[in-house]
């Protein structure tokens, strides 16, 4: 018996990456999987059917079961269709693992608006197309089994650009952090549908790394570990999947090589008072010393 025996998943992104291995992962756990893909480039050119037929054949030849989708998940109906074929093709959705994106390197000084508009587009305007597709669904199916809890899972991919703030990559930093906010609002509004909504950080060796500053980073070894590689990723997001994460929910989680962590919500790290309003004075003779042994930013991945 998988964990996942008898349920059915839709991966976006799924035709490369990490896309890929998580949807070969949950298959592996006994999940059917839709397996979408519109085969951009890196950068979010072009299209090609060629990954995510590769990735539903890979399914299949490991005895599972999968089917490709072609859409555009930005796109209201495309999104909308892609939950649909889920339904349509194996009776129900009861996982979905938004991956899908582009990245367009630029310094903010440098970047268009057409940059901007489409990094922000394709991650957070498609994490919520398919939520709220998904979302809808399980509202209906809630009224209709009674409002019993229907154990549904959303995993978002975020990134440590979105913690970071990452050099070169302000709208897709911008995007990731989005996708946190909006997370932790579905995590809410899901509670009462028995339904969970977490936040994956993974690190790991993809396209979206390779061609940028942290590439040196993430390059695969000659020999030993590979810490960076994409598999070590796949089993957190099948254990996020299955029954064992019922009570995580809102929550941020990040895996790499042998690394597990959970990250905790934004807490306060300082807190004053006063019986009267703030003055520029008051406030610098509070703020000056608590910042004046820190650094302005932080850097690399040490957060």
């Amino acid at each position: 018996m998988g964990a996942l025996d008898g349920k059915v998943a839709v991966v976006t992104g799924a035709g490369r990456g990490l896309g890929r291995v998580e949807a070969l992962e949950l298959a592996m756990h006994g999940a059917s999987v839709v397996v979408n893909d519109l085969g951009l480039s890196r950068d979010g050119i072009g299209s090609d059917t060629e990954p995510a037929d590769s990735t539903v054949a890979a399914i299949i030849e490991q005895g599972g079961n999968a089917v490709a989708h072609f859409g555009d998940i930005a796109e209201w109906d495309q999104s909308k269709e892609l939950i649909n074929t889920a339904v349509d093709k194996f009776g129900s959705l009861d996982i979905l693992v938004n991956n899908a994106g582009f990245i367009q390197d630029s310094m903010l000084q440098k970047m268009t608006e057409e940059q901007f508009d489409s990094v922000v587009r394709v991650h957070l305007k498609g994490h919520f197309c398919t939520m709220r597709h998904t979302m809808a669904f399980w509202r209906e199916a809630w009224k209709k089994e009674g409002e019993k809890p229907l154990g549904g899972r959303i995993i978002n991919t975020s990134s440590e650009a979105a913690l970071i703030g990452a050099l070169g990559t302000g709208n897709y930093s911008a995007a990731k952090a989005g996708i946190i906010a909006l997370t932790l609002s579905a995590a809410r509004e899901l509670q009462r549908f028995g339904c969970n909504a977490n936040v994956l950080v993974p690190r790991a060796r993809t396209r979206m790394n390779m061609g940028g500053p942290s590439a040196p980073l993430f390059e695969k070894p000659e020999e030993g570990f590979d810490t960076y590689a994409p598999e070590h990723v796949a089993p957190l997001v099948a254990w996020l999947a299955s029954s064992s994460s019922e009570r995580v929910s809102g929550n941020v989680l990040q895996i790499w090589g042998g690394e597990l962590v959970v990250y905790e919500k934004p807490r306060r790290i300082f807190e004053a008072s006063t019986n009267e309003a703030w003055s520029f004075e008051a406030i610098d003779s509070e703020l000056g010393p608590f910042f004046s042994d820190k650094e302005p930013i932080i850097d690399g991945f040490g957060i």
